[in-house]
């Protein structure tokens, strides 16, 4: 009655496991549909650039006239700073490269959007300036120095300025060029400004410009920027995002330096109106010679981490996180050309790729049914449901994430046969094994896979770190191809578990497999033993003998070192 009452509970448990594979193939069959229905998805994974072709943007460094030519460094740093712009936008395979010294070439798979090109190519150098006057972009004058009884404007501070603040630095000429300055006209196509000497520039939204110090802090210091939300000095958030930033070593000590100086200009009236100067306490931060964002410095920060807060949304807030954190290029780039490239290895390399994937299936499913006869059929069934996952997985992240498939992501598709056959002969030797000491199949099937899991975790564990290792320290292709890797290994273990498992506990209750047909691969008698009752068994007597002690020594060898020492425990006790 015990035995029928856990063979009932472990059909019943194995129905609703299955229930419930079900379903999840369902949500992901659904998630894939919604995203083809209501978000322009396809059915069909994106091809990566090697794949499908795409589009090549060439960026060439301006500099100074005079400047020395960028260091192989710099051209390193300027193409990791946009590899990281392309990979934060959502695309996937994407190749940046630098060529002849000065330029950099940015390869995406498919069309470039408007969005993802502003990106790339907002490539000017981030720069920290103090803010010395601002005024209504709308407001435009041209002045000539006749209409001030002068012959020419003065173009030279009359004093030597103190620091980056001071006000010696707004001379006649440059309050004239300010003046006269028209957003419209200038903000499409920015010049490259000396750092050393002051500038004149405007907001994104061309509503305000401001006359600009030289550079105090360049973007490279700074180590990181992030979202969040504002909280108070209790730590509750207050509703509002805001942007925070990290600064390395130089850049804490040079932002300590300048918001000392900003924060007194703020708290000292000045002598005329009385009134503190309060556009002089104000950080310009600009990227490709306009203004993101110009705040008050409130507080001196010591420490290097500082925070923008404003009228900011979640996404205006991170965007301008990015903006902070991919922005510190060595110097500015300009587009010199983008053109339409076609696939690097073509549609039959993929044809290919896949074939060797049909042929490796093909092996693997006959080496199954003549190594397990039907119980084969098992292995064709997961390995089924292995492909349906991966594809669905692999499809919704192409639509939801942009992951694209390369050749190398193909790769490790395949090698996903490997590791989910591997799991299989794992799990149907333990249950062998089990048969041969004389348990019933229900019984063999539970011991078998408390025995079996654990080997396929350790090996799962192993793949997964490995496919996590390379995700974080490879690049391009190779990336891909430890994303399948990782998610075939995820899937393999979610197929075992949800489908595999369950469905040899159902098997095991049938009259075919259960009574062991010598067709099923679970025959007791060709593995050497038969069961007899309440753990106990007896060799077959209608077995070879050859075939007995061939079982016997199988057995022998594969006993762990607990069984071994509890056997030899056991023979000491009958002596």
């Amino acid at each position: 009655m015990a035995t029928s009452k856990r063979s009932s509970q472990a059909v019943r448990g194995a129905k609703s496991t299955l229930l419930w594979f079900g379903i999840i193939l369902i949500v992901l069959g659904g998630l894939n549909w919604a995203s083809v229905a209501f978000q322009n998805g396809q059915w069909t994974p994106k091809l990566a650039l090697d794949l499908e072709g795409g589009t090549q943007v060439v960026l060439a460094a301006q500099l100074q006239e005079g400047a020395a030519a960028p260091s192989g460094d710099q051209m390193a740093q300027a193409a990791s700073i946009i590899r990281q712009r392309v990979d934060a936008s959502g695309i996937s395979e994407a190749e940046v490269t630098t060529q002849g010294g000065t330029n950099i070439v940015v390869s995406v798979p498919g069309e470039l959007d408007a969005e993802t090109q502003n990106r790339i190519e907002s490539s000017a150098k981030l720069e920290f300036r103090p803010v010395l006057y601002t005024d209504s972009a709308s407001n435009v004058q041209v002045v000539k120095p006749e209409d001030f009884g002068m012959e020419s404007f003065n173009a030279t501070p009359t004093v030597e300025p103190t620091d980056g603040s001071d006000v010696a630095q707004l001379t006649d000429q440059l309050f004239a060029d300010f003046l006269a300055f028209d957003c419209a006209d200038v903000m499409s196509d920015p010049e490259v400004a000396d750092p050393e000497e002051p500038m004149i520039a405007c907001d994104e939204s061309g509503t305000e410009k401001f006359v600009l110090g030289p550079v105090e802090i360049s973007g490279e210091h700074i180590s990181d920027a992030t979202s969040s939300m504002v909280t108070n000095q209790q730590g509750v958030a207050t509703g509002q995002w805001g942007v925070n930033l990290q600064f390395d070593a130089t850049g804490t000590a040079e932002f300590r330096a300048v918001t000392e100086r900003l924060v007194a200009i703020g708290a000292t009236p000045d002598p005329t109106t009385g009134m503190a100067d309060t556009t002089r306490s104000r950080f310009a931060v600009t990227l490709d010679g306009n203004v993101i964002v110009a705040p008050t410095a409130n507080a001196v920060i010591t420490d290097g981490k500082a925070q923008i807060t404003g009228s900011f949304t979640e996404q205006s807030s991170k965007d301008l996180a990015d903006q902070l954190k991919f922005g510190a290029l060595p110097f500015s780039f300009q587009t010199q050309s983008t053109q339409t490239i076609s696939a690097t290895l073509g549609t039959w390399q993929l044809q290919a790729g896949l074939i060797a994937g049909a042929i490796g299936l093909l092996l693997v499913l006959l080496y199954s049914l003549l190594q397990y006869r039907l119980l084969g059929l098992v292995t064709m069934a997961s390995l089924a449901s292995l492909a349906v996952v991966a594809y669905l997985v692999v499809t919704l992240l192409s639509n939801q994430e942009g992951y694209r498939l390369s050749l190398a992501g193909v790769a490790g598709l395949i090698i996903a046969i490997g590791i989910t056959a591997d799991s299989f002969i794992v799990y149907f030797e333990r249950i062998k094994d089990e048969l041969r000491e004389g348990r019933s199949l229900p019984a063999a099937v539970e011991r078998g896979w408390s025995r079996a899991i654990r080997t396929i975790l350790a090996s799962d564990a192993v793949n997964l770190l490995v496919a996590i290792v390379l995700f974080f320290v490879a690049v391009g292709n190779v990336r891909g191809f430890a994303i399948t890797l990782g998610i075939t290994t995820l899937i393999d273990l979610f197929v075992v578990t949800l489908f595999t498992h369950p469905l040899m506990r159902l098997l095991a209750t049938t009259k075919f497999f259960g009574g062991g047909h010598p067709a099923s691969g679970l025959d007791p008698r060709a593995l050497g033993a038969v069961y007899r009752g309440r753990g106990e068994f007896r060799r077959s007597s209608q077995a070879k003998k050859t075939k007995v002690q061939a079982s016997a020594k199988e057995a022998e060898r594969r006993q762990s070192l607990a069984e071994r020492k509890a056997a030899e425990a056991a023979a000491k006790g009958e002596k």
